[in-house]
C-alpha cells in the first residue's frame, strides 16, 4: 500500500463485495427457510457495511474513488472476501454456504494480514491491525457456526 487513501479504497471496495456476498448467502439461507442462518447472514452484511462506511469515513470520501476493477492489485482475480461465482448457486445447502462464508472471509484476513505485514507506514499498520482483529472475530463466529451445524 503506498498511501491510507488508498488502503481505505481497497478496504471499502473489500467490504462492499463482502456485503454483497453475505446477502446473496442470506437469500439462499431464506430459500431453505433456514431463519436462524438467514439471520446470521444478514448480520454479517451488517458488519461489512458498517466497516464500509468506517472506510469511506476515515477516507473522507462519500462516494468510493472511481477506479475499475483492473485498477486494483488483489492477491488473486477478484477482492479477497469476493466469494466464488458458486456462492449465489440457490441449490447450495447451509453447510456449503458457511463454507463459503469462511472462506471469504479468511480471504480477507489474509489480505489485511499481508498488509500488515509488509507496510511500514505506521497508520496504515494500525488500521490494518484494527481490520485484522475484526476480520479474525467474523472467522471465529463462522468457525462456530460450522461446528455447532456439524453437531
Amino acid at each position: 500500500m503506498q498511501s491510507v487513501e488508498q488502503f481505505l479504497v481497497y478496504a471499502a471496495r473489500l467490504e462492499q463485495e463482502a456485503a454483497l456476498r453475505f446477502d446473496e448467502l442470506a437469500d439462499m439461507a431464506q430459500t431453505f427457510e433456514n431463519r436462524e442462518v438467514e439471520q446470521f447472514f444478514r448480520q454479517m452484511a451488517t458488519f461489512s457495511r458498517m466497516h464500509l462506511n468506517e472506510a469511506r469515513q476515515r477516507g473522507g470520501f462519500h462516494d468510493l474513488p472511481d477506479i475499475g476493477p483492473d485498477g486494483f492489485e488483489w492477491p488473486s482475480i477478484e477482492s479477497p472476501e469476493a466469494a466464488a461465482i458458486w456462492g449465489a448457486d440457490p441449490n447450495m445447502d447451509v453447510q456449503q454456504a458457511l463454507a463459503l462464508a469462511l472462506e471469504a472471509e479468511k480471504g480477507g484476513l489474509a489480505f489485511y494480514a499481508r498488509v500488515l505485514a509488509e507496510t511500514s507506514d505506521p497508520e496504515i499498520k494500525a488500521m490494518a491491525e484494527e481490520f485484522v482483529a475484526e476480520e479474525s472475530e467474523h472467522v471465529a463466529a463462522i468457525e462456530k457456526w460450522i461446528a455447532r451445524a456439524a453437531a
